[in-house]
């Protein structure tokens, strides 16, 4: 496709060698499964000589992957090479990667060698990793900051040598998008042998223009970008490949480039990672943050409401998120509010709206984020009582640290009573294990916390909870000086709101029914 980016990702090269990003070699191999199913088109997947490790992690993925170029990093060393091509020898497509600086601040101060001698490096590298591979990759590091004149003629002799790619670092994120474009076009139109290879940009962010700074080369003619799940990498990390191939989809209108990445995994891919590492991104990260697609003013909400487009220049489907999230806090409004009671079943007259509103601003004053629990809460203490359909009778329970934990719960429903056991991982977990056998409702504890009313040892204990009953959370809380009984109490007050919940919602498909059938007659 002539109109295709080549997407070169370099996560589990540049991006693991940050400090607190660094992964095992079976995390490697699983992080590059991932992208494999993302559809990038070059796995960067290591620095073969730095370590065994790594050694071994460029050689798994080799020997796994199948359906993208492989690539290993080395210096322009006969022994890099090597190794490189040693660990990249069963890739269905391996790449040799190799790479010099060619600014004078490097040549000085870091490789003590003269201009004259790193073009020789460059040259004998790239001739001898060809004679291995039919894909050689080479990099002149710090490009940005290296005299114009002398990137047109490494990159002349590395291509004569046998280079397949060529690719324009800025190593230390120091070029501003309309200087880097421009380099990038120079090169283009200064080096005789260009048309012989891809042109491929590497962008760091210390400025955080690598993303701007490669969508200025692809303008210009660079076919391929390097970049990192998340934009992790050195210092303050490399362009973002979520954010660069969402960009030129978004904008495709201007920018007329397509890639052969499967959107819908990125949030996947990126949550792997977070998994892999540790490391979360941050909450307001463009395309994978967790903001990336939540509204908590209320004029953003109500027009989300009535059309997504209206604060949403993509889908959240399109990344792999389920859908938008409305953020309830103390900038939103009504309409946002009464959405999320009709989700969680309950539909709110215009008075009682009304009312829960003002309660609900209140609340949000004081607390950054009001959840479902909360809005239960405020629906249970300040409109109509949830009936009790459940209330505890009795309960009893065996535990020890040699004994498996035991309950017996008793619970009346309306004239019934009902009894039953069940064991546990703990008393607690014993007691919940009965309720949900005696009222055939299961939940997903979400939060379990207890804390002190007040003080001594006969102190009342209040347990606060939130249930996952259904795909919608519940919370309650209730206080007892036995924190198993507060447990119990606190765990049939959330399923009654669940269980009243639940009624109303099929009495409201029931009534719809109705009136279908109304329709038809």
């Amino acid at each position: 496709m002539q109109n295709s980016i080549k997407i070169f990702d370099t996560t589990l090269r540049d991006g693991e060698q940050a400090p607190g990003f660094s992964m095992t070699v079976e995390q490697k191999v699983q992080m590059a499964r991932q992208l494999e199913n993302l559809g990038v088109d070059v796995i960067e997947a290591g620095f073969p000589i730095s370590s065994q490790g790594d050694f071994e992690a460029v050689k798994q993925i080799a020997e796994t992957i199948k359906n993208c170029s492989i690539a290993g990093l080395c210096r322009t060393k006969r022994e890099d090479i090597d190794r490189a091509w040693e660990s990249l020898r069963p890739a269905r497509n391996p790449r040799i990667h190799t790479f010099i600086a060619t600014s004078d601040i490097h040549l000085k101060h870091k490789l003590g060698k003269t201009r004259e001698q790193v073009l020789e490096m460059a040259v004998e590298a790239v001739k001898y990793a060809r004679s291995l591979c039919e894909d050689v990759e080479f990099s002149a590091e710090d490009a940005v900051r290296s005299e114009v004149e002398f990137l047109y003629e490494i990159f002349e002799k590395v291509i004569e040598a046998g280079a397949t790619v060529i690719n324009i670092p800025d190593t230390v994120g120091y070029s501003l998008p309309d200087e880097f474009g421009a380099l990038v076009e120079k090169v283009k139109d200064n080096v005789p042998n260009i048309d012989q290879v891809d042109i491929s940009v590497h962008c760091h962010n210390d400025l955080g223009l690598a993303v701007a700074n490669s969508i200025a080369a692809l303008r210009k003619g660079a076919k391929q970008v390097e970049c990192t799940i998340n934009g992790i990498g050195e210092r303050a990390g490399n362009a973002s490949l979520e954010e660069i191939v969402m960009a030129l989809r978004t904008r495709k209108d201007i920018l007329g480039y397509d890639t052969n990445i499967h959107t819908q995994d990125i949030y996947r891919t990126s949550q792997l990672l977070c998994h892999l590492t540790g490391m979360e991104v941050q909450r307001n990260k463009a395309i994978v943050g967790a903001n990336a697609f939540a509204h908590e003013a209320g004029i953003h909400q109500h027009g989300v409401i009535k059309n997504a487009m209206t604060y949403e220049i993509m889908t959240p489907e399109s990344v792999g998120i389920p859908k938008s999230n409305l953020v309830l806090g103390k900038h939103s409004g009504r309409h946002a509010l009464e959405k999320r009671y009709k989700e969680l079943g309950f539909e709110l007259s215009k008075d009682q709206l009304n009312k829960i509103y003002r309660i609900f601003t209140d609340v949000a004053d004081r607390k950054r984020v009001v959840y479902d629990a909360d809005l239960m809460a405020l629906l249970q203490s300040n409109l109509s009582d949830v009936p009790e359909f459940y209330t505890l009778e009795d309960l009893h329970v065996l535990s020890g640290n040699n004994l498996t934990p035991t309950a017996t719960v008793t619970l009346r429903k309306g004239d019934n009573i009902i009894k039953d056991s069940a064991t546990g991982d703990g008393p607690v977990d014993a007691v919940y294990r009965a309720i949900e056998r005696i009222t055939s409702m299961s939940g997903e504890l979400n939060s379990y916390s207890i804390k002190s009313v007040t003080r001594g040892k006969d102190a009342l204990g209040e347990v606060f909870i939130q249930v996952d009953f259904e795909g919608v959370t519940y919370g309650s809380t209730a206080a007892s000086t036995d924190v198993v009984e507060a447990s119990a109490k606190a765990y049939l007050s959330a399923l009654n709101i669940a269980y009243y919940a639940k009624i109303n919602r099929e009495q409201t498909v029931k009534q719809n029914q109705g009136v279908e059938k109304k329709v038809k007659i």
